[in-house]
């Protein structure tokens, strides 16, 4: 693990129980979450709706801008909301918060306060976190920037953030044993631990689940991605739409590829094949069989945060509890609607109780828990 690393420990760890689902998120990160005026956005280098990264001392500007450009609401408690975040760490939570599935992460984070909110906000929600590594430096921060339309704008605080590192030995056979699933999310700068991970995951007899991240992600390292594709040890694959489409863009002369002829490709190297197409649902694969279903909740969208970790979530609920592919899809559905009701990808207790009204709506088995 390298001389300076350190295992987190809580009190809600589960030691000597593997988790059932094992998430990579090779650096812990705190979302900084806010609905602002435009002004704000105006002041910012980059187009509106990008991710940009930035350097630490402009990521606490921006987060004293933030106090005076933010937009107040009734149904909110807090001007900004901050909170253990990432792709990885949003399924996890979600996972074990709403539908009860024992769950874990392995990554690491810094010896500082963001630290230590990381380890609070997800222990708080059962997620076992004793294959976490705490290293001296500081923990990935990002400022999400929710304007009036619901669409949010990233600035990330990446460079200078403690991760894994395979070759620290932050990877052991040991970290894997027991668990049923590893879920990942495609990111060139973490290839290697990606790789390794999947290695090992192999090794132990784990089901690999990898999210394609965004679509400039897909299109300005396609041929790593077709490399993890292609190897067939990704056996769930989720995509959003631009993601899918991105992916065959310029494959055998492809110039517009749809949604379904990616999901035809994704089916041919995975188990498990999904697209999300927001407002209008997705699709999903498996083996011959291919489904559609309808979105739900999005006449109640205030933040698009989270919503593809979210339904990623109660895909993976409905696989676990053995559910068919349409049952999957639609529990997906019901679970990415909870997240899109409030600010970040933090679900609160009552867009949970309004799932387990959809749910129950739509015939589909209730988790063994009740908030």
């Amino acid at each position: 693990m390298g001389a300076e690393a350190t295992l987190v420990t809580t009190t809600n760890s589960n030691s000597g129980e593997a988790p059932l689902v094992l998430g990579l998120q090779a650096a812990a990160l705190i979302d900084h979450v806010a609905r602002v005026d435009w002004s704000l956005l105006d002041q910012l280098p980059g187009e509106r709706g990008g991710s940009i990264p930035v350097a630490i001392e402009e990521l606490e500007h921006i987060l004293k801008e933030v106090k005076t450009h933010v937009i107040s609401s009734p149904d909110e408690s807090l001007p900004m909301k901050t909170m253990a975040g990432g792709s990885v760490a949003n399924t996890i939570r979600g996972l074990s918060a709403g539908f009860g599935v024992s769950c874990g992460i392995i990554g690491a984070c810094g010896d500082d306060e963001q630290g230590q909110l990381f380890v609070s906000n997800m222990s708080s929600h059962a997620v076992n976190l004793e294959r976490l590594r705490m290293k001296k430096g500081s923990t990935a921060q990002c400022v999400c920037l929710v304007d009036e339309s619901g669409n949010r704008t990233m600035r990330p605080c990446l460079s200078s953030a403690v991760k894994l590192h395979p070759k620290e030995d932050d990877l052991t056979r040991a970290d894997f044993k027991g668990c049923k699933w590893l879920l990942m999310r495609y990111a060139i700068f973490n290839i290697e631990v990606i790789q390794a991970a999947i290695k090992v995951a192999k090794q132990e007899g784990l089901l690999v689940s990898l999210d394609l991240a965004s679509f400039e992600m897909v299109r300005n390292y396609k041929s790593p991605l077709l490399q993890l594709l292609e190897s067939g040890n990704i056996d769930l694959c989720f995509a959003n739409e631009d993601e899918a489409t991105e992916l065959l863009r310029g494959r055998n002369g492809e110039h517009d590829a749809d949604p379904e002829a990616a999901l035809e490709f994704l089916g041919k190297h995975c188990q498990w094949a999904v697209v999300t197409l927001g407002s209008n649902g997705c699709i999903a694969k498996h083996g011959k069989e291919i489904v559609r279903v309808p979105a739900i909740g999005e006449a109640n969208a205030i933040d698009a945060t989270g919503a593809g970790d979210l339904f990623a979530g109660g895909f993976l609920y409905g696989l676990v509890r053995g559910l068919s592919l349409e049952e999957c899809c639609k529990v997906g559905s019901c679970s990415g609607g909870t997240v899109i009701r409030s600010l970040g990808g933090e679900v609160p207790p009552e867009s949970w109780q309004w799932m387990y009204k959809q749910m129950q709506i739509k015939g589909l088995p209730l988790p063994d828990i009740q908030l």
